[in-house]
């Protein structure tokens, strides 16, 4: 029989409404099992694992992150998947830390949740997390579907590191811009074989080292040489996640690179990734970004701003010179970004020109 581990977190899918308070309360899965019989007709043996208590995913945290692995880790030989549940708005977060953190992973680790509480008629959350255990126990030619760290929501399957959280209101609230999906539930499941990461040769291994010293410059008309002084002099910041407009454009103004120059020679990396949910950093596309191709600014490429910051965290925390991490932040590690002109890039061109949803 399938063997599946069910890590509860807490967030909306573990919530229901309190008659007596009149708000929302999280709930034990006990009680969301209550409320989803046909987890018994799934046919596969699951076990547990609640937060005690359940946290909102607003309070999420590396340390947390850390949790998640260990927990993984210690059970990781007697279980076939694994499901987080977890709250929609940082589990892009958590999904691409865990995705560094799971080296060589070859089980599903598949993230989901719900728009609408479980005790709710309309809820999103029995299908979502029917499907998401379907997944976590699919095998193909003998390896699992999946063998990833990835989100499913709404009907879609998308790579964890590759997925933003872009709409609250709507039970489609994730989207990949820059990568399709791994595969789309309708009557069947379909995988989408070549964009899915292949099944590792050698064996897993548990990182659980983060360092949360980053912080962020959001570049935007106006901003001041206080403003970015105060950010790229952040105490104890070792990296500078640097959002800039389209393909990595940023003022030209004398004092702006004056002051990136300043703090790359004091030895903190800048990571350049766009303001844009998709497309792709180009250093000297432009003469708006000549400059910080010169004074040593890093390109994420087509990082999202979730992957950015987690693996910034994650190689920090590791024992590596600052040549080695600006190295490693340049090259996909997990699949969490396409290099230029890549056979990958190619592939997802031509997904999406074929796809109807272009």
């Amino acid at each position: 029989m399938t063997k599946l581990m069910i890590i509860y977190t807490g967030g909306t899918v573990g919530m229901i409404y309190d008659e007596k308070n009149r708000s929302l309360r999280p709930i034990s899965f006990g009680e969301i099992r209550d409320h989803l019989p046909e987890l018994y007709r799934l046919g596969y043996h699951f076990f547990v694992h609640p937060f005690k208590p359940p946290i909102d995913s607003s309070n999420m945290h590396p340390d947390r992150w850390v949790e998640l692995v260990e927990i993984i880790e210690q059970h990781y030989h007697y279980y076939d998947g694994f499901v987080i549940l977890h709250g929609s708005d940082t589990m892009a977060f958590t999904a691409s830390a865990l995705s560094f953190m799971l080296e060589n992973l070859s089980k599903p680790v598949v993230l989901t949740g719900s728009q609408l509480p479980i005790g709710q008629i309309r809820t999103d959350a029995k299908e979502n997390i029917i499907t998401a255990l379907e997944i976590a126990a699919t095998r193909i030619n003998g390896h699992a579907a999946v063998p990833e760290v990835c989100i499913y929501f709404d009907f879609q399957l998308f790579r964890g590191n590759r997925t933003k959280k872009y709409n609250a209101e709507k039970f489609e609230a994730f989207y990949s811009m820059n990568y399709p999906p791994l595969a789309e539930a309708g009557i069947t499941i379909k995988y989408h074989q070549p964009f899915i990461l292949p099944p590792p040769t050698e064996p897993i291994r548990f990182h659980k080292k983060l360092d949360p010293h980053v912080s962020v410059l959001k570049i935007f008309p106006g901003i001041t040489p206080e403003t970015v002084d105060a950010i790229l002099n952040t105490p104890h910041s070792r990296a500078i996640i640097l959002e800039t407009f389209g393909s990595g454009n940023a003022p030209t103004a004398a004092w702006f690179i004056r002051s990136l120059e300043k703090a790359i020679k004091k030895g903190k990396i800048i990571l350049n990734i766009t303001q844009c949910d998709g497309g792709s950093v180009e250093l000297g596309r432009y003469e708006t970004s000549e400059k910080l191709l010169e004074i040593g600014v890093v390109s994420g490429y087509d990082m999202t701003f979730e992957a950015a910051i987690t693996k910034t965290m994650f190689l920090l925390g590791q024992d590596l010179s600052t040549e080695e991490i600006i190295c490693l932040l340049q090259r996909p590690l997990r699949g969490e970004l396409t290099l230029p002109e890549s056979t990958n890039s190619k592939a997802v061109h031509s997904y999406w020109t074929n796809s109807p949803l272009s």
